[in-house]
């Protein structure tokens, strides 16, 4: 009789230890999209005074980047930093170094998460509008021509490229659950007289 409640007592600390597991795995994946949600919300607010004082405001003190740039596409609107370091991406979409701003000459690039802000790119389709705002004032109008898979490496992506285009980029397959070295590439052509 008492071995048995000995073996009770075990399959309930060991119930209670996989409940424990379980909740910690939950809060951890919770953690990157509340992040990033929260993070938008403070973006928002230094884009909004960017856009007043014409000048960067980071949001919040020991940020090491400034919001440059409010993308619009797919019913959702994203602040995107400067910047395209994790650091950046853990809070929002990042405008790529080297690249230049959107409604530019040449190809304008940002890149964010798939699990968070960029899930949305699985649902663009040729024709469908994306709006960029930029923290000069300027917005820039696209239309969607495609989207394609490519290794990270090899993209093929030509920020020179003439004409105004624009280029969203986010890791590969959107329901992936680990790294990978595929990227999904929508490709945007400037709206005719934006």
């Amino acid at each position: 009789m008492r071995g048995l409640g000995i073996r009770a007592r075990g399959r309930a600390a060991a119930a209670v230890l996989l409940v424990m597991a379980g909740l910690g795995l939950t809060a951890q994946a919770a953690w990157i999209p509340a992040k990033a949600a929260l993070a938008q919300v403070l973006l928002e607010r230094a884009f909004a005074e960017t856009l007043a004082t014409r000048r960067p405001i980071r949001p919040w003190p020991w940020a090491d980047t400034v919001p440059v740039a409010r993308l619009t596409l797919d019913g959702s609107s994203f602040i995107a930093l400067a910047g395209s370091s994790g650091q950046a991406l853990a809070f929002g979409p990042g405008h790529v170094e080297g690249t230049p701003q959107a409604g530019e000459p040449g190809t304008a690039v940002y890149a964010a998460h798939r699990d968070t802000q960029f899930a949305v790119l699985g649902r663009l389709k040729p024709g469908d509008p994306i709006a960029v705002t930029r923290a000069d004032g300027r917005t820039a109008t696209f239309r969607v021509t495609g989207s394609r898979v490519a290794a990270w490496d090899s993209s093929g992506i030509d920020p020179e490229a003439p004409g105004r285009r624009l280029v969203l980029s986010t890791c590969w397959p959107l329901d992936a659950v680990t790294h990978g070295s595929l990227r999904l590439i929508v490709e945007a052509d400037s709206d005719i007289g934006s």
